[in-house]
């Protein structure tokens, strides 16, 4: 499939199978009927302005001849599940539906001031309002016409994949079958050094101060509520829990990490992402505390289980040294937790919102599996966790300059003066930017632009596109050797056992 897709777009001599990617939709392009006609005229026009604009959310994969769906790794892992029974079938491409309509209201937030005919202004809320109606109305009007044609339910369940993130052409280029030795050496140092960091007695360097931040202030959801809250929202034909907004909140707050920050100059100060004016990059507001929280899923077995994602960003990585590859605009932290259906959490891990340094923290309820390559970036642990109690919760050292995670404690209750406010990372996809519309911190191609680092010269044979950089959620291969991503629906079930019961 995905070599059909990159077939598609190498040229025109390739133009016939493209025009085969492009059913069902061509069809109703042509359809006798006038409502479903208009329904697929509409979209093309709107597909048409949000690429003229530049503006496409690439958090969810668009999924070829279905313009009304957009497709996330768990979904096309559901897919077996899907063709099993119609209602579980219809629950996916509902999910599928409801993700490309959370994408095209960041878009259509971001377009320029009467891009969308019927719109009075790209931001308006009534305009705005009426826009997603009609891609609501239409998506559904597709969508029953696609399920009600085996041709196209199979397409649909054939190509509702997420491509990976990596360039195979680069690695082909790279000679990545032999330049990976050198990569898998570098690696191997890299972890050494992180496990002997870990290993020794923190001390803040000269001139830094300490800094403890804690979520603000509240009773934490009970064990015995948070097991609730997963069964009864897990109800559904395909088993995923998925908490209403009011109870998200809760969750996401009773499962918040602490901080404790050594600070030597303004580039260890997190805080909001803001558009500034007449700025290429988003800058960060330190005067205001922000860490970005969001669900994700992961399945293991027959089981889907939440996960809870935190970001948090820094102006900038230092220059560490003269040269320093890895330095560069914006930096921060990903700290991920995922729960067991009683709510204990199973383990956490984290990158670093590149897709790099990607840690594991696992408690005693998550026992390592052995990598099935002594090359391949697998699970790297260098710290295990005990478990963690009821009103407990992990406390994250972070380094001056690298922002590397240096430790994980434990800690109970919100311990700081410092207090950080948890906000919806989805608002990261439309910014309020002066002058002009507003603009996601992300680009059409999921990176935040302005922040290529040099060391993706260095590193390109790896096949990751501009090693270093920012990227948005979806968008995080974590892996140069290997391939592996932060958000893959199996990440955990291939590297660990874990124990639910």
């Amino acid at each position: 499939m995905r070599l059909r897709l990159w077939a598609c777009f190498a040229g025109a001599a390739l133009a016939s199978g493209c025009a085969t990617l492009d059913a069902p939709f061509n069809a109703h392009l042509a359809s006798e009927s006038a409502p479903l006609r208009g329904c697929a005229e509409w979209y093309r026009a709107l597909d048409e302005r949000v690429a003229a604009a530049g503006v496409r959310d690439a958090q969810d994969s668009r999924v070829p001849g279905f313009p009304y769906l957009r497709v996330s790794r768990l979904l096309a892992a559901l897919r077996p599940v899907a063709m099993a029974n119609e209602p579980a079938l219809r629950a996916l491409v509902d999910r599928m539906l409801e993700l490309d309509l959370e994408a095209r209201r960041y878009e259509l937030m971001n377009l320029p001031a009467g891009q969308i005919a019927g719109m009075r202004d790209g931001n308006d809320e009534s305009g705005l309002r009426l826009v997603l109606q009609r891609a609501r109305e239409c998506a559904g009007m597709l969508r029953d016409a696609d399920l009600a044609n085996p041709g196209s339910r199979e397409a649909l369940l054939e190509r509702a994949e997420v491509p990976d993130d990596y360039l195979t052409a680069n690695r082909i280029i790279g000679f990545y079958w032999l330049t990976r030795l050198a990569f898998a050496e570098g690696v191997r140092r890299y972890q050494e050094e992180t496990t002997a960091a870990f290993r020794r007695e923190l001390a803040a360097p000269a001139g830094a101060s300490v800094v403890r931040h804690a979520p603000e202030p509240g009773e934490p959801l009970t064990r015995a509520r948070v097991a609730q809250i997963l069964d009864h929202s897990a109800r559904n034909p395909l088993a995923i829990p998925e908490p209403p907004e009011s109870e998200l909140d809760a969750l996401l707050a009773s499962y918040a990490p602490s901080l404790e920050i050594e600070v030597r100059g303004d580039y260890d100060r997190f805080g909001a992402l803001r558009w500034m004016r007449d700025r290429e990059t988003p800058s960060v507001d330190a005067a205001q505390l922000v860490v970005y929280g969001h669900p994700a899923w992961t399945r293991y077995g027959a089981k889907v289980l939440l996960q809870l994602v935190y970001t948090l960003w820094f102006p900038e990585r230092p220059p560490q040294s003269e040269g320093d590859m890895l330095a560069g605009k914006l930096d921060g932290i990903t700290w991920r937790v995922t729960l067991a259906p009683d709510g204990e959490p199973l383990l956490y891990d984290a990158i670093h919102p590149c897709g790099c340094y990607h840690l594991f923290f696992p408690t005693p309820r998550a026992a390592p599996l052995p990598a099935p390559d002594a090359l391949e970036e697998w699970a790297f642990s260098p710290q295990s966790l005990p478990r963690i109690a009821e009103g407990e919760r992990p406390l994250l050292r972070i380094a001056s300059g690298t922002h590397y995670i240096e430790r994980v404690s434990v800690t109970r209750g919100s311990d700081s003066l410092a207090r950080y406010a948890l906000q919806p990372y989805a608002g990261l996809r439309s910014l309020e930017r002066y002058p002009g519309p507003r603009a996601s911190a992300f680009g059409a191609g999921g990176l935040v632009a302005g922040t290529e680092r040099p060391e993706r010269y260095a590193f390109w044979p790896m096949g990751i596109d501009s090693a270093g950089a920012m990227r948005q959620w979806g968008r995080h291969a974590t892996a140069f050797v290997g391939r592996r991503h932060f958000d893959d629906a199996d990440l955990l079930e291939k590297r660990f056992r874990l124990d639910l019961n």
